[in-house]
């Protein structure tokens, strides 16, 4: 196993991408199952109107080649989509009524922020070149975040992670919905707000009081963990949107329906920046910012959301 950098730029700091390639054999649980109605929970959705709205950015925080821009109007049909990232709770149910083998799974690795594991298992893992904050470790999987011997305690209402577009689509079509598109993804993370840098307004920190699950320090020596987590965060926490979304910017990627570009049909885009955004490197976190993998990737910060037509009647 040999990770590798996605090629893709700055991108890689973000999420990097799986290369190449490897199918294992299966291995055993690494936790047991969630408490009981652990998986019910969390489960909101949002019945959005749809409409039209300013859709991009071209303010100085814009990241070079991501496409933002330039700011065009776009207009939406009427969708569902969930309050809250899938949680682990709900990924096990998943898994157990289908018996679903994540990518990382079958691969037999992937990334985790080196700094979250134990001295041993930073060394002997594998690092991309460009992003040696990444670790390539064997037997990280959703299940056991930090590789072997960690799990889920603790972490049933945390998103899920190791997850790559090719599970979200699964889950999502187990759960009756889809993946969100990009248009629908930031009409919703913007909550009725027009233009505006977060999903709450333009200030990042409004009164002293952090909205968001992103790194505070300097990157990636020293993270304070000022609002609150170091990795991820339960998907209930801070406040939600003007739609009643929570956790849109920071904590975790969410994979979008939507290719990366016309012409890299092989990257998806993702949306919404993770624990690991920084303004020095990656602001990454603002509503407007976007990024992408390769749909086998999977990593510590990437998860998802899940979104389906409007309910009938």
């Amino acid at each position: 196993m040999t990770p590798s950098d996605s090629g893709t730029g700055q991108r890689g700091c973000c999420a990097p991408a799986r290369r190449p390639a490897v199918d294992v054999a299966p291995t055993a649980a690494a936790t047991t199952g969630p408490p009981d109605g652990a998986a019910e929970e969390y489960r909101t959705r949002i019945e959005l109107s749809g409409g039209t709205f300013r859709m991009g950015s071209e303010d100085t925080d814009v990241n070079p080649g991501d496409g933002e821009g330039p700011v065009r109007r776009v207009t939406v049909a009427p969708f569902t989509v969930d309050a809250y990232a899938v949680t682990n709770a709900r990924f096990a149910a998943f898994v157990a009524a289908t018996g679903h083998r994540t990518d990382a799974e079958r691969f037999g690795w992937s990334y985790v922020f080196a700094k979250f594991l134990p001295g041993r298992l930073r060394k002997i893992s594998p690092r991309p070149d460009a992003t040696p904050w990444w670790c390539g470790v064997e037997g990280a999987r959703w299940d056991a975040p930090e590789g072997p011997g960690s799990g889920l305690a603790g972490r049933w209402d945390h998103p899920v992670t190791h997850i790559s577009w090719a599970d979200a689509c699964a889950f999502c079509a187990w759960d009756g919905g889809r993946l969100p598109t990009e248009e629908e993804w930031e009409y919703a993370a913007r909550g009725g707000l027009d233009q505006a840098r977060y999903p709450w307004g333009d200030d990042l920190t409004p009164h002293g009081v952090h909205h968001c699950n992103i790194w505070q320090g300097a990157f990636p020596a020293r993270n304070t963990a000022e609002d609150g987590y170091a990795g991820t965060a339960p998907v209930h926490a801070y406040p939600p949107n003007g739609f009643g979304l929570f956790n849109v910017s920071g904590n975790v990627w969410e994979w979008t329906a939507d290719t990366w570009h016309p012409e890299q049909p092989g990257l998806r885009a993702m949306r919404g920046g993770s624990y690991l955004c920084h303004d020095s490197y990656c602001n990454r976190y603002r509503v407007a910012a976007r990024t992408a993998n390769t749909p086998d990737s999977t990593t510590g910060n990437l998860g998802f959301r899940v979104a389906r037509a409007p309910a009938a009647g």
